[in-house]
């Protein structure tokens, strides 16, 4: 029973803690929604952080060489598919998908 209690407190705390990650940066600037350096951020920001995930994604690949072809397959597949229906859920879990399709059936090993 004691790890019933454990498991649910520990639950609720991180609950707590990710809503209030959440939720801080709209209480406390909410006075500077219109800076120019928020707005900037808000623009500039979004597309950098995905070219970081993407070159942290790839770098084994290039470095090592392993799942080169299944990692540029599923690069593809995601980049057609953003451009033709421009659904992230849709280009991501269908990227993810084939990647995973590809790597643990060895088609493209």
């Amino acid at each position: 029973m004691e790890s019933t209690a454990y498991l649910l407190t520990f639950i609720a705390v991180a609950a707590a803690a990710t809503f209030l990650t959440r939720l801080l940066p709209f209480v406390l600037l909410y006075r500077w929604a219109d800076h120019p350096l928020l707005k900037h951020l808000g623009r500039y920001l979004p597309p950098v952080l995905m070219v970081l995930l993407l070159m942290y994604a790839l770098k084994d690949a290039f470095v090592t060489g392993e799942a080169l072809l299944p990692s540029l397959t599923a690069l593809l597949l995601v980049t057609l598919l953003h451009l033709l229906w421009r659904n992230p859920l849709i280009s991501i879990l269908s990227g993810t998908g084939l990647y995973m399709f590809l790597t643990q059936s060895g088609v493209m090993a």
